[in-house]
């Protein structure tokens, strides 16, 4: 500032840099408040806060997801530590609240009992969401089946990859922990580790190569990016049989919504934005997909496999039972308690309504695009069904941890 004074002195002179000092004398400039810590993403309920612990479907799957939920935990230390906002979980802690639960349910409790249980059990969490309401944006996925073969073809020419060879991950914990949670995705250059390709240079032949084998072939490419959206399918092929992928790992690149894309060139409107519009207007403007899709510049890799699908626990989901949160945030395997809304549908498929739901659910999976407090990602299964309430799900609602009155979880 004393140089930028200096330089007005001689560029305009003494008589009005005096007048300018004076200006600025008469109105003392004010010390900016410090800034405000940002809130934690959980906040602890009082008892008069809690939600009515009502589910709304079958308690069968419940239990299933839970038992998934428990095999993960028994592989790992006891001691192994899961954030939870500023706070810490450990696997025996997560552990003990769902072998509880899992116990009285097999009293075939009636709702009346399954809420007071709850609330005389748990200690509950609410996500603080993106807005002073608390509101969580929830969306849906689900496992899609395309048409595809072992093979190459002229049907099916389209590559489904596996793990490039030169395709390297660092999880940066291990050099800091303020790097928690932190993974870096890259390739050596020489002596460097940089970037690795994005969308379109993968799919660029000339560029890429061989670094990745295919380990199968589909037919259309709409149809692989949606796959890779949703991080593992089936490939129907053409003897009949099928073919399970699942994720097994991205370029690093950060996960680009080509939905919002589409919204902000004035392609789509908002308010009919889906899944399905989006498949719609590509599959009428064919010269458009690739640039499209090579706005995300993340790509999926695929891994052939026996069971599933299986979540980033390595898992099967369970329909209706399983989402992916923020594994920065919210504690891997744990009880969680959601309220949204969920389609209703007629004899032809297609969604007439939407109906307020509320449900136990397991946080089994995480996603590119799911980040933060504020966004949870419900998993629907297969089926024609499970793909048109994946596709349009995109209501705000609530969620909840359940934490076992115990254990306390550590700052």
């Amino acid at each position: 500032m004393k140089a930028l004074r200096h330089r007005l002195c001689l560029r305009i002179g003494v008589p009005l840099l005096l007048l300018l000092c004076l200006a600025g004398c008469e109105r003392p400039t004010k010390t900016p408040p410090p800034p405000t810590a940002p809130l934690p993403p959980l906040r602890l309920l009082t008892v008069g806060e809690l939600p009515l612990f009502s589910d709304d479907s079958d308690l069968a799957a419940l239990e299933e997801a839970i038992r998934h939920s428990l095999t993960y935990l028994r592989r790992l230390p006891p001691e192994r530590q899961f954030t939870m906002g500023a706070e810490i979980l450990t696997a025996e802690m997560t552990l003990r609240a769902l072998a509880h639960f899992d116990a009285f349910l097999q009293t075939a409790p009636s709702p009346t009992e399954l809420n007071d249980f709850v609330r005389a059990h748990y200690r509950v969490y609410r996500a603080v969401g993106t807005s002073e309401a608390e509101v969580v944006l929830f969306t849906g996925y689900y496992e899609p089946i395309i048409a595809g073969s072992r093979t190459p073809s002229v049907a099916c020419g389209v590559p489904v990859l596996g793990r490039p060879d030169d395709l390297v991950t660092v999880d940066l914990e291990r050099f800091a922990a303020r790097f928690k949670g932190e993974i870096l995705t890259g390739r050596l250059q020489g002596d460097h580790l940089v970037p690795y390709f994005e969308r379109r240079e993968i799919n660029n032949p000339a560029l890429f190569g061989t670094r990745a084998k295919p380990i199968a072939w589909v037919a259309d490419p709409l149809d692989l990016f949606f796959l890779q959206v949703q991080g593992s399918g089936q490939i129907a092929l053409q003897d009949g049989s099928r073919l399970r992928v699942q994720y097994h790992g991205t370029n690093g690149h950060p996960y680009r919504s080509i939905g919002r894309h589409l919204i902000e060139t004035g392609k789509i409107p908002r308010e009919e934005m889906s899944m399905q519009r989006i498949r719609s207007y590509l599959r009428a403007h064919p010269e458009e997909i690739e640039p499209v899709l090579n706005h995300n510049p993340s790509f999926v890799f695929f891994r052939i496999a026996e069971d599933g699908p299986l979540g980033a626990l390595n898992v099967p989901l369970t329909p209706g039972r399983s989402i992916a949160l923020d594994r920065r945030i919210f504690p891997p395997a744990a009880l969680c308690f959601i309220q949204s809304q969920k389609p209703v549908t007629d004899g032809t498929g297609q969604i007439v309504d939407w109906r307020p739901f509320s449900r136990f659910v397991l946080n089994q999976d995480t996603g590119g695009a799911i980040q933060g407090p504020g966004r949870a990602d419900l998993f629907w299964g297969s089926g024609a069904i499970a793909e048109i309430s994946a596709g349009h799900l995109q209501h705000p609602g609530s969620l909840f941890i359940l934490v076992l009155n115990q254990d306390r979880p550590r700052s």
